[in-house]
Order: structure tokens, then sequence, then C-alpha cells
């Protein structure tokens, strides 16, 4: 394969065990993030514009110029179904990377979701759509599909790194990106922490809650009261 700095194309890694991805349909993002360290997930400038389903699948990775999207539509020809398409723009807000068509046609492959670090257009279609879209905002300016760009490269997103092949985790709250060596261990460590809250939960409804803790670390940090 010839080299083009910038303007390439990469096959994708190994996929994720199937057992992995129906372990993390169950679980937030949030508790998914604390297990993480708070380390590997995006930062607030990204929401979700679509309707409210959770995303979740491989990450398909694609860096672009901004405002331009040519290998934005490549990545919805070349995405296996269950991927996450991830597009690094720059965080450019100037033009919209994807709308109604491209999402429409993903959503027809059978890609699990979109996200964008910059902007999208036609947002009250993807706000009626369960189709997951994640982006910083909206424009109504179109793109510009010359490249260059690439396929399956490490990417930034909101801050956040993803590499092909990272689990990615979607919900209301936002996405994390799980690298694949990991994930049993943050698998195992979340499941825990979400069966420690769930009985918080059940004592504050009974009336239980031992709120102890609290006094106890002021008076650690040194706090008078």
């Amino acid at each position: 394969m010839s080299m083009n700095p910038g303007f390439q194309i990469f096959p994708s890694p190994a996929r994720p065990a199937a057992e992995l991805l129906h372990a993390l349909q169950a679980l937030p993002t949030a508790n998914l993030s604390d297990n993480l360290s708070r380390h590997y997930g995006a930062g607030a400038a990204l929401r979700p514009f679509h309707r409210g389903a959770k995303m979740l699948g491989m990450a398909f990775t694609v860096k672009t110029r901004s405002g331009d999207n040519l290998l934005a539509h490549k990545a919805i020809d070349m995405a296996a179904p269950g991927d996450v398409i991830l597009v690094d723009a720059g965080g450019a807000m100037d033009h919209a990377i994807i709308g109604e068509i491209m999402t429409s046609h993903a959503a027809k492959r059978g890609i699990a979701g979109m996200v964008i670090d910059g902007a999208i257009r036609d947002a009250d279609a993807i706000a009626a759509s369960d189709f997951p879209v994640y982006a910083r905002g909206i424009t109504h300016r179109g793109p510009y599909k010359d490249g260059p760009g690439e396929i399956n490269v490490p990417i930034s997103i909101v801050g956040m790194v993803v590499q092909p092949g990272d689990i990615i985790v979607g919900d209301i709250d936002g996405i994390v990106a799980i690298p694949q060596a990991i994930a049993k261990q943050v698998i195992a460590a979340t499941q825990a922490q979400s069966e420690k809250e769930n009985q918080i939960l059940a004592q504050i409804a009974a009336g239980t809650i031992d709120r102890g803790w609290v006094d106890q670390l002021l008076r650690a940090r040194g706090c008078q009261f």
C-alpha cells in the first residue's frame, strides 16, 4: 500500500468478544467512568442529539479536515454492523459533518451510532430518531467533500483519546471509551459498584442510611464545625 500521510485508510482491528458487549449493555457510563479513573470519557462539550437510545459498539475511527466529511462517508460504507463511527473533526463548528441522510444510511447499515467532534445538522430529524448521535452542536452549513482524512487511526473526541477497536458506551450522561485489554477488569469493578449503589439506595428508601462518613471525612481534612 502506498503511503500518503494524512490521507489513508487502515483495516479494522479484532472485534471485542460478544460477552463483553452484553455485560456493558446494563452498565451506566457514570459508573464506568468512575472505574476508568474518570479519565477515559469525553468532555461535557459533547452531548446527545437523538431520542435517548443507549449506544454500544466497537470504535471505528475517522480523522478528517475541519468541515470535510468525505472520509465520514467512506466510514459508513466500511464500518461493520454494530460499530460506532467516531469522527475527529477538530471540534470545528463552521460546517456540519453529518445530517439526516448520512445518519439514515448508517442506521440502515446497522451502525450502532455516530460521534462527531464538531457539528451536525437536520437536528429535528435526529432528535426524533433512536439512532444514537453525539456532537458538539448544530449548524445549517453543510460540509465539503475533498479530504484529506484517515480511517482507523487514533483520534481525540473532546479530549478523549480513542483507539480503533476500543469499546464505546454512550448514554444520556455522555460517552466513554474502554480499551479492550482492560474491559473485563472495568466490567467487574463497575458491576461491584452498581451492587453497592443499589444497597445504598435500598437503605435510603428504608430510612437506615448511615451518613457518619461525611463528618469523619471533614474531620480528617481538618474542617472545624
